[in-house]
């Protein structure tokens, strides 16, 4: 091994001392890497002796570890001889964190730098007298080397075929049951013991172990071993049926009573042995899959947006869990910026894998997204969104996430003001939603303080207010003037009774008593003028009062309630008295009384729900009604009049079929000598011959 190598050459005897202290040090610390390397390289070759199958894997290891060990060597035996000092500082109070002086020549110090070197020097050797100078600790190294000696001897213990593991197994077989009773020995040779061993696939990161039932339980990709002992040796091999296989078991070397047989379980399934007529009972194996990871964000919402002033980070809390453990995350961000058809995307990934060292099973991550060091600037936004993989590289990914940087910039023009106003529908409460909160607001009155009961009570009083004038303008009610059923009071009146200060349009009081019947309308036939009660209004003149006078017949007013025509006078009536339960339900919610508001919102509900029932116009369904059958006159008379279905008779000749080569049959038959005779006679357009071609050779000879 090279001596310690220094970052600038130093001669002065001082520098020797800091040198020789790294030196030292060095020394030590490489002890402490040897130790826990040569105990990996046992293990390993153990391993490799016991599973010769897994010469692969522990070579790749072994060249990881070297690697590894080859990198830290390099890192001890370059370290700066600035970096041995600041270390001496830190482990010697004494110097005055004044190392750093002794690397440095006597002719380039000043006085007090001097000085100061000489009192170091001085120092030095009473510091070295008690110890190294640098200590290393070997405690960890004497730990992790003394784990992996005795994982290597646990390893040569549990091996494959040793007495140890033979007798493990021994100890513990499964129990199984089969159907039939067991044959003598002499007779046949029988199934009399089953072990089975599990050995879960690498990324459990589980050991192997032995079922205790002969139904169990295993991962996903699991290798099971049956071994089998039968009574005797024989030719006869035990068969495991295994689902719908057939697996014959393997004999075992050097074990003539002995039979095995490994398989990899991708799904759940039954087994059973069989040896000759001996057949065990079905059991069962679960197979487990392995399940995706599960991705929990905590913070932020589905979408943040980062106020002007407010600082462009965002907090990213995200819970990772898995069955077996974890071994990958990312955090994968698209950029918008720009705006309208100038508009860029970019995506950044980010892996986060650090936070997940030793592949743990759940984890707590933080990344913090900074938006200003993603190059974004205001009115930009960030998509974002999770993944995790696990040790069987099973992917989950989370749902996207959206964060928005406000935007400072407000562009204005006065071409709005031109423009139509897109005005929202007006959202009000039913008064089904109006007795939900009532009673809602009964049930938490307890544990409230009094003002926000009554600032929630008050809150339902102006729903019940919207509900009513909504209500109130099919009644022609266009403002909150006339309450329910009452009629428009004068303007004298209105300017007479004013309201107390402070509770707006509702009264404090209750009035329940029924309205004073108003005084008896004049008619335009009672007998006398009534011009001298036509006074004009105030800043109209006497013909614009006269002209109103003569339209007011034909003007057609939706905001007085006795002219109001949108529904039937019964409905509107029914209408009316719901406003007046409303308003007395608005009238006890606004003075806080909760409970005496509820039955005249019940009330309320049931008159909407008839005025509903009311204004549905029902049609009868018209269909066809069969006649009632006269059963008591016809059943079981076996009388069939009229009964019998109707029935057409008719005789059609059969058509012709050849009629051309039927023709001359005749005079064939009657007179074979006039044959040459018929056949000139008969025109050459018309002779059979041309004809018979076109029959088929096979058609009988009845059809032509």
């Amino acid at each position: 091994m090279s001596p310690l190598l220094l970052t600038n050459d130093v001669t002065t005897a001082p520098a020797a001392l800091v040198v020789a202290a790294g030196r030292s040090r060095a020394w030590r610390r490489t002890l402490a890497l040897l130790l826990p390397a040569l105990a990996a390289t046992v293990l390993l070759t153990v391993v490799v002796w016991a599973w010769p199958r897994a010469v692969a894997g522990a070579a790749g290891v072994a060249l990881a570890l070297l690697g590894l060990a080859g990198w830290q060597l390099w890192h001890i035996w370059h370290e700066p001889t600035i970096s041995v000092a600041r270390q001496l500082n830190q482990h010697h109070p004494a110097l005055e964190d004044s190392a750093a002086l002794l690397l440095l020549p006597p002719t380039d110090l000043n006085l007090l730098e001097g000085l100061q070197q000489q009192r170091l020097l001085e120092r030095l050797p009473a510091l070295a007298a008690t110890g190294p100078l640098l200590p290393v600790s070997f405690r960890p190294a004497l730990l992790a080397t003394g784990l992996l000696l005795g994982l290597a001897a646990l390893t040569w213990w549990q091996r494959p075929g040793s007495s140890a593991g033979r007798a493990a197994a021994a100890e513990a077989p499964v129990p199984m049951r089969f159907s039939q009773p067991p044959a003598t020995p002499l007779a046949a040779p029988r199934l009399v013991a089953t072990r089975l061993q599990v050995q879960p696939p690498g990324y459990t990161r589980q050991p192997a172990f032995v079922p205790a039932q002969a139904s169990f339980r295993c991962p996903r990709e699991s290798q099971v071993r049956w071994r089998v002992t039968v009574s005797r040796p024989s030719k006869a091999v035990p068969v495991l049926e295994l689902g719908t296989r057939r697996l014959p078991l393997r004999p075992i070397p050097g074990d003539s009573t002995g039979f095995e047989v490994t398989e990899t379980l991708l799904a759940s399934t039954l087994y059973r042995l069989r040896l000759g007529g001996q057949v065990s009972d079905d059991y069962s194996i679960e197979v487990v899959p392995d399940q995706a990871p599960v991705i929990r964000i905590l913070a932020p919402k589905a979408f943040t947006l980062i106020e002007f002033g407010r600082p462009p980070r965002v907090a990213i809390r995200a819970q990772l869990s898995d069955d077996y453990g974890l071994t990958r995350f990312r955090l994968v961000a698209t950029l918008a910026q720009g705006e309208g058809e100038g508009v860029k995307f970019r995506e950044v990934v980010t892996d986060l894998s650090a936070g997940l060292n030793g592949q743990p099973t759940t984890a707590m991550l933080r990344p913090e997204l900074n938006l200003r060091a993603l190059g974004l600037t205001y009115g930009d936004e960030v998509y974002f969104y999770l993944q995790a993989w696990d040790n069987h590289q099973h992917l989950t990914r989370s749902d996207t996430y959206l964060v928005q940087w406000e935007d400072t910039t407000v562009q204005t023009s006065t071409l709005d003001a031109s423009l139509g106003v897109s005005t929202a529908p007006a959202y009000f409460r039913s008064q089904r939603q109006i007795i939900i909160d009532t009673e809602k607001l009964l049930a938490e009155q307890a544990r409230l303080p009094a003002a926000t009961v009554q600032d929630r009570a008050n809150t339902i009083g102006v729903d019940q207010k919207l509900l009513r004038m909504r209500y109130g303008k099919f009644l022609g009610e266009e403002t909150d003037e006339s309450i329910g059923g009452a009629t428009r009071p004068d303007e004298a009146d209105e300017a007479a009774a004013a309201d107390p200060p402070g509770m707006g349009s509702v009264v404090a009081e209750d009035h329940t008593e029924p309205a004073l019947t108003p005084t008896k309308a004049h008619s335009a036939d009672d007998g006398h003028d009534h011009s001298h009660d036509a006074l004009p209004a105030a800043g109209q003149s006497t013909y614009e009062a006269r002209t109103a006078e003569l339209m007011e017949p034909y003007i057609h007013r939706h905001d007085d309630s006795e002219t109001a025509d949108f529904l039937e006078p019964a409905v509107k009536a029914k209408l009316q008295a719901v406003l007046a339960q409303m308003w007395e339900s608005e009238l006890r919610l606004r003075t806080g009384r909760l409970r005496e508001a509820l039955p005249f919102e019940y009330r309320a509900l049931r008159l909407l729900k008839e005025v509903q029932q009311q204004t549905r116009a029902y049609v009868k369904k018209a269909g066809f009604t069969p006649p009632p059958m006269p059963e008591a006159t016809t059943r079981l008379t076996g009388e069939l009049a009229g009964a019998a279905a109707p029935r057409r008779q008719r005789q059609l000749a059969a058509p012709a079929h050849q009629p051309t080569i039927r023709a001359p049959l005749p005079c064939c038959g009657s007179c074979a000598a006039r044959r040459p005779f018929l056949l000139a006679r008969l025109p050459r357009s018309n002779r059979p011959g041309r004809n018979l071609p076109a029959l088929p050779c096979n058609a009988p000879a009845a059809t032509w």
